[in-house]
C-alpha cells in the first residue's frame, strides 16, 4: 500500500481522536476558569456524546471479552443442568421400571388370590408339566394326582373357568388329561341362551367340530357360544366350552398355552361341585 494513501487515511482519524480528547479538557477548563453555565450547557451537549463514543471504543475489547466469558459460563451452566436432568431422567426411568414390575407382580398375585377365592369348593389347582400330542390324540400331564384326591372322570378347566379337558388316568403325584381336541373327546354341549343341544367332537386338529344339533332348523354360525350340558350326567352344566368360528368348527382354549389349570370335583348325582 502507498505510504501517502495510508497517511491520508490515518490523518483524519488521528485528528478526530485528538479533537475528541481536547473537548473534555476544554470543558473542564471552562468549568473552572470561566463558569459560564450557558456555554457549559452548550458544550456539554457536544462533549457528553463524544465522551460516550470514546468510552465505548476504549471499553469495546473489554466488553467483548466479558460477553464471551459470560457466554462460556452460561454454556457450562447449561451443560451441568443438562447432565443433572439426564441423571434425573435415568433415575425416573429406573423407578418407573421398578414400579411397572411391582404392578405386574401385584396384578399376578391379586389374580391368584382372586382365583383361590373364586374357585369352586374342593377344586385343585395344578400346573401343566408335560404335553403329549400325537396323530389324532392330544393329552397333557398335570402335577397333581391320587394323593391330592384326583380321579379319572374329573373335569379340568382353565383359571378363568373355561373347559380344558377331562382326567383319564391318575397316579399318586400326577394325572393325565384328555384335551378337547383329542379324537376320543365327545362331549354334550348347549348353545348359550337357547335350548339347543349337541355334541362336540375332537378330531386331533386345533378346532373340534359340531356334528349334531337337537333342533334341525337351527342354523349354526360364527360367534355362537357353547357351554357344557349335563344331559349325559357326566359333565357339570354351564362351563364355557368354546365359540363357533363357522357352521362346524369350534374355537376352544388352546391346550398348548396352558400353564396352570384347575381340577373340579363334580358330583354327578347332585349336579353340583363337591
Amino acid at each position: 500500500m502507498n505510504k501517502n494513501k495510508l497517511a491520508s487515511k490515518l490523518y483524519p482519524l488521528i485528528k478526530t481522536v485528538a479533537t475528541a480528547a481536547v473537548l473534555p479538557v476544554l470543558f473542564i477548563y471552562i468549568m473552572i476558569a470561566k463558569p459560564d453555565y450557558k456555554l457549559m450547557n452548550a458544550v456539554g451537549h457536544v462533549v457528553v456524546p463524544v465522551a460516550q463514543v470514546i468510552g465505548n471504543i476504549i471499553t469495546w475489547p473489554f466488553r467483548t471479552i466479558a460477553d464471551a466469558f459470560d457466554g462460556i459460563m452460561q454454556v457450562s451452566v447449561l451443560k451441568a443442568e443438562n447432565q443433572e436432568l439426564r441423571a434425573r431422567l435415568d433415575a425416573a426411568n429406573i423407578n418407573k421400571n421398578i414400579c411397572d414390575v411391582a404392578i405386574a407382580e401385584n396384578i399376578k398375585l391379586n389374580h391368584e388370590l382372586n382365583l383361590v377365592k373364586s374357585q369352586p369348593r374342593d377344586a385343585i389347582i395344578a400346573d401343566v408339566i408335560h404335553d403329549n400330542s400325537v396323530i389324532g390324540h392330544n393329552t397333557y400331564v398335570i402335577n397333581r394326582g391320587q394323593n391330592d384326591g384326583i380321579a379319572p372322570g374329573m373335569v379340568v378347566v382353565t383359571t378363568d373357568m373355561m373347559m380344558a379337558g377331562i382326567i383319564i388316568d391318575a397316579a399318586n403325584n400326577f394325572a393325565r388329561v384328555r384335551a378337547l381336541t383329542d379324537s376320543d373327546t365327545n362331549i354334550a354341549v348347549r348353545v348359550a341362551g337357547a335350548d339347543v343341544y349337541g355334541f362336540m367332537t375332537g378330531n386331533g386338529s386345533k378346532y373340534p367340530t359340531m356334528g349334531f344339533f337337537s333342533n334341525p332348523s337351527f342354523q349354526p354360525a360364527a360367534g355362537i357360544k357353547l357351554i357344557s350340558s349335563n344331559i349325559s350326567g357326566v359333565l357339570p352344566a354351564g362351563l364355557v366350552v368354546g365359540e363357533m368360528i363357522d357352521d362346524t368348527d369350534v374355537k376352544i382354549a388352546n391346550p398348548k398355552e396352558f400353564s396352570r389349570v384347575m381340577v373340579l370335583k363334580f358330583d354327578t348325582q347332585k349336579n353340583e361341585y363337591r
